[in-house]
């Protein structure tokens, strides 16, 4: 077959049966195709972690140990580490200790090695090598072939890790939203979560649970950035601050500890969290903020007002700050919503004019209704460019 027909071959690689696939079983099957097309004995991708700045054996075929012995190469060492940070292509025509770092590359009696990197755009993704047991060298048109074959594996293995990324974050996030609101006498809920429709799903929150003693607490928080690992940091952000709720500390006291847990283990992490506390009978509330948004209240009498809420900087930020809470009357028959910002923030628009849009939308009938009064005014046809958490709760005792 000459080189056009190989070509052909290559740009097959990610016709449309590949698409049902997941990840692992697509790199393999890409690969096994890809040593009948090449004529090589040994195929393997390895992906880069930019944690660790390593790269990590994802898969292969010729040399399946290179996975399942979880084989890590440090960026610009050895054969592959040397491909991935140069970005450029590399022949080797003898494979053993002082060329390659990894022995199971020499002792599977390879000869002969060729490795291209895995890019997209100015990205390295990682690494794609084959290899020969004969001593037959690579030529520049296997190059050629090679780095069309590396182009496709790509592009595929990133879209349908972008895939699997959105429908892992989706459901991180769903899972951690209560199953079940808490029944505490004289009061009422209603909840809202909307995911944004641009694919770009972050780590909005929001928890309502309550203590041995009765005492409810109330949760909403937005971890900076999108993705799964915003996701993934959420999750550990809720755990810790439902974890330091057991210590009977004040909403005040529990966000100085979650920060200083951010910013000892998930530094360069940013999120802004508001929290009460209500006690029974439900008469006051007491509230602390780090960067978030004040909750609106609604009293019997219609009037909304935000409230008084002294804002410290967001969770993992701040050093050796003491936060303060504060404490409001909740008279009978007031409505509270607890929001995230992408219920207000729009934009080219100041944000006092979504706070403004969310006072004259709140009102003090029943959650649920008014929920959906608010998601109406401030939504409506829209399209969510941000996650959206909304809690509304109304204290009884006055008619709707």
């Amino acid at each position: 077959m000459g080189v056009e027909g190989r070509l052909a071959d290559l740009r097959a690689l990610t016709d449309e049966t590949l698409s049902r696939l997941d990840v692992d079983e697509l790199l393999v099957e890409l690969l096994t195709r890809l040593r009948e097309i090449i004529d090589v004995d040994t195929a393997a991708v390895l992906m880069l972690d930019r944690h660790t700045d390593e790269l990590v054996a994802r898969a292969a075929c010729g040399i399946e140990e290179e996975v399942r012995q979880g084989v890590r190469i440090p960026l610009g060492r050895g054969f592959a580490g040397g491909i991935a940070a140069s970005r450029q292509a590399v022949r080797l025509d003898r494979v053993d200790a002082t060329t390659v770092t990894n022995p199971i590359l020499w002792e599977s009696g390879i000869q002969v090695m060729l490795g291209v990197p895995l890019l997209r755009g100015d990205a390295v993704l990682g690494v794609l090598h084959v290899g020969r047991l004969a001593k037959q060298p690579f030529t520049e048109q296997d190059i050629e072939l090679l780095q069309v074959a590396a182009d496709r594996i790509a592009g595929a293995a990133e879209t349908q890790e972008l895939a699997l990324e959105r429908v892992a974050t989706s459901l991180i996030e769903r899972s951690l939203l209560p199953a079940r609101l808490p029944v505490c006498a004289g009061l009422s809920f209603a909840t809202r979560y909307v995911a944004a429709e641009s694919n770009n799903v972050g780590g909005d929150w929001y928890d309502l649970f309550t203590m041995p003693s009765g005492q409810l607490w109330i949760v909403v928080g937005d971890v900076a950035g999108h993705g799964l690992q915003s996701a993934i940091v959420m999750s550990r952000i809720r755990s810790a601050l439902r974890a330091y709720t057991m210590l009977d500390a004040s909403p005040a006291h529990v966000l100085d500890l979650v920060d200083k847990k951010v910013r000892h283990f998930e530094i360069g992490t940013f999120a802004t969290v508001a929290c009460a506390t209500l006690d029974p009978p439900y008469d006051t509330m007491t509230l602390a903020s780090a960067g978030h948004p004040p909750p609106v209240l609604c009293g019997p009498d219609g009037t909304a007002r935000f409230a008084p809420l002294e804002i410290s900087p967001p969770v993992g930020t701040s050093v050796g700050r003491q936060r303060r809470a504060t404490t409001v009357p909740i008279d009978p028959g007031t409505t509270i919503a607890f929001y995230t910002d992408g219920l207000i923030e729009r934009r080219g628009e100041s944000l006092d004019v979504g706070l403004a849009r969310l006072a004259d939308a709140i009102s003090t009938g029943a959650p649920n209704g008014v929920a959906a009064d608010i998601m109406r005014a401030l939504i409506g046809k829209s399209i969510p460019r941000d996650d959206i958490a909304l809690v509304v709760m109304r204290r009884d005792g006055a008619e709707a």
